[in-house]
């Protein structure tokens, strides 16, 4: 893998900004359907001083008129003529945000409906923590009441995979107290621009999927603090734009940017041990579910693009 020249995107800061002053940044693809509650929650808020940035990645839906017809809040729209991915629309998007001149950054999906009192909470949380990122608590959207995730972590032990606190399990209270975390989905996450010049934008090989677990795990490295803070409160449409965790589509691009991951930070040690284990990990899943030959063709497929795109000079 010699002659990899590859860093991630690294941005100068502005000196002025606006203090308080949140960059809401959001990727739709073919988002129509969501952005009726995604916008009326947002618009809920009792935190008002933010602007919304929406990137779209050439949606063939109304996406862009919905975008462009939105009243109230201050916002940009990027409509791009092309898919670039998430990752890159989502540096799009904070790039614009730092332009605006905000101090932070919230990345967010649009599959999603804000707690009223989200953005007052985070914001609070980074001065109450002393922190630089802060995520919600997530539950999915139906049923409301069932964990996505409280905050996450990463696990050395498995090549740094990540692992949802509280996933599936009913809210019973158990995760309501503010918690330091080093991993959690870009889903939704507060992020001090500091953050940005510290240790770059999003890692733009990753088309989609893993780019948050690159980003988090960047973040970890040079001691990013963040926090979980759970009064701060999200629903989450698992998989509504992306077909669902066992579409081909998903078993591609999980494959895909697990094995640019390992190969990316990895490749001084020994990746092929944990390319061998998240194999034989997904062997097994793939057999219990009776579909060996189509998944494994398609996650065979994605970790040698991830491979290459990992050795490929950028």
């Amino acid at each position: 893998m010699a002659g990899v020249s590859y860093s991630d995107p690294m941005i100068e800061l502005p000196s002025a900004f606006v203090p308080g002053k949140i960059g809401v940044v959001t990727v739709t693809y073919n988002s129509a359907a969501m952005l009726d509650e995604f916008f009326a929650s947002l618009d809920a808020q009792t935190y008002r001083q933010f602007c919304l940035i929406s990137v779209d990645n050439a949606s063939s839906d109304s996406t862009v008129l919905l975008l462009n017809a939105q009243p109230g809040a201050e916002q940009l729209v990027i409509a791009n003529v092309a898919n670039v991915g998430v990752a890159a629309a989502n540096n799009q998007g904070i790039r614009a945000a730092i332009e605006v001149g905000c101090e932070f950054v919230l990345l967010i999906n649009n599959d999603v409906v804000l707690g009223p009192d989200l953005l007052a909470e985070l914001i609070r949380g980074l001065t109450d923590h002393s922190c630089e990122m802060a995520v919600p608590l997530i539950y999915f959207s139906d049923p409301p009441d069932r964990i996505w995730t409280a905050g996450g972590s990463f696990q050395p032990w498995l090549g740094f995979r990540i692992h949802h606190r509280g996933s599936n399990e009913k809210d019973r209270g158990q995760y309501h107290q503010p918690a330091k975390i080093d991993y959690a989905p870009t889903c939704c996450v507060l992020i001090r621009r500091e953050v940005f010049r510290r240790i770059g934008l999003m890692d733009e090989r990753y088309f989609v999927y893993a780019d948050d677990v690159d980003f988090m795990y960047r973040a970890r490295k040079a001691g990013v603090a963040m926090y979980y803070l759970p009064r701060g409160k999200l629903w989450h449409k698992v998989n509504g734009l992306t077909g669902g965790s066992l579409s081909d589509f998903s078993l591609y691009y999980n494959a895909r940017g697990r094995a640019l991951f390992l190969y990316k930070h990895f490749r001084d040690g020994n990746p092929f041990f944990w390319i061998w284990l998240h194999s034989f990990h997904d062997l097994i899943r793939a057999l219990l579910r009776k579909s060996f030959r189509h998944t494994r063709k398609v996650k065979l497929q994605g970790m040698r693009d991830g491979r290459k795109a990992a050795s490929d000079a950028t």
